[in-house]
């Protein structure tokens, strides 16, 4: 098909519903390979049905990392490129064209753009790099879970960037995560100087509501000296302060929130959440004040370390309602314009608008 031979692979259990789209998106490839580790329904015939190379594996007991590296050793030798996807994930079409032109014959790995959720309105929420295409030698998985792709050579990687080519999740409306707790706590066991998997347990402790073990992992997290990426340090004092927040100690989540401020002064989400903490106090003065500094930082981030909620119509909802209750009729009236153009099917930001516009006659 091109100058390279390029290969999908996957891992995947249970995941019929989703085997026709992925397929027809992944179609570009001259081969598509697919590890079931188990599936109880009728994923593999589906998938042999549509011509896609099924092996079927036990990985016991289970780790990410080892499924992934048994699925990559089953791409034969003569590939050139290995594009690593799973099954609730959707290429954009064209991205074979676009990879043949930015792969380069001393190539390692590609970087594209992943978007991880999508707004209701169909835009795109939480989008950050990916680095899960590479060549067929010299990587390897590691992790039990969100396992990373290393690159072991001893040399420099050579990394190419495409902003065009795009990978976008479409998962259930109720992804488990429930074997993501236990795994990670084997990570962290297996690599207590990981920094960022110690970030990731902190993070999940913090889903599964074990607020403690939140904080008292995330400042284990923000003590370690490899813990030097102040985008994610920040992440850490924001789950931290949401943390405390739910135990409603309201002074201890602000003072982090202020401290991951400090840390990143270049990500909008801090400021989005203390907006929220200041919009439950009715505190009008602070909310407008941090919707004007959060509103400063025009660049969303490009890494996983950025929410949705900074970057959709929220920020300028809070705009509107705190510039109205300080009788800034007029700008409140802007914020509101503005945030019912990001979102028209919400219609309480019809409403607010349309009851704005009446003071700032």
């Amino acid at each position: 098909m091109g100058r390279y031979k390029t290969c999908v692979y996957a891992i995947c259990k249970n995941e019929a519903a989703f085997v026709d789209r992925w397929v027809e998106s992944m179609s570009e490839a001259d081969l598509i390979i697919v590890c079931d580790t188990g599936s109880a329904d009728d994923t593999v015939q589906k998938l042999k049905d549509k011509g896609v190379t099924v092996y079927e594996i036990k990985v016991d007991p289970w780790r990410f990392d080892v499924a992934r590296n048994i699925s990559m050793a089953l791409v034969p030798s003569d590939v050139d490129i290995c594009v690593c996807t799973d099954l609730d994930e959707m290429m954009e079409p064209g991205w074979r064209e676009r990879l043949e032109k930015a792969w380069k014959p001393n190539t390692d790995s590609l970087h594209f753009l992943f978007t991880f959720s999508f707004n209701e309105d169909g835009s795109r929420g939480t989008t950050f790099w990916k680095n899960k295409i590479h060549a067929r030698k010299g990587y390897r998985w590691t992790h039990p879970v969100h396992e990373i792709l290393q690159f072991v050579e001893e040399r420099q990687e050579n990394i190419v960037y495409e902003p065009n080519i795009r990978l976008n999740h479409f998962p259930c409306a109720k992804e488990s995560r429930s074997n993501y707790l236990p795994l990670l706590e084997q990570a962290v066991k297996e690599s207590p100087e990981d920094d960022r998997n110690m970030h990731y347990l902190g993070r999940e402790y913090l889903y599964n509501q074990r607020w403690d073990d939140c904080i008292d992992t995330l400042k284990r997290h923000l003590s370690m000296p490899s813990a030097t990426w102040r985008d994610e340090r920040c992440a850490s004092m924001r789950y931290i302060a949401m943390a405390y927040m739910a135990k409603n100690m309201v002074g201890e989540a602000k003072s982090w929130l202020y401290r991951a401020i400090a840390e990143a002064p270049h990500l909008r989400e801090p400021y989005v959440d203390l907006i929220r903490i200041f919009y439950q106090e009715r505190n009008w003065p602070g909310v407008y004040h941090m919707v004007h500094e959060g509103l400063k930082i025009r660049d969303r981030s490009t890494t996983y370390i950025n929410e949705a909620y900074a970057w959709d119509y929220t920020i300028y909802d809070y705009g509107a309602i705190s510039a109205f209750e300080l009788g800034r009729y007029k700008e409140a009236l802007d914020f509101a314009e503005t945030a019912y153009k990001m979102a028209p099917h919400i219609e309480r930001l019809k409403s607010n608008r349309d009851l704005i516009s009446k003071y700032a006659m």
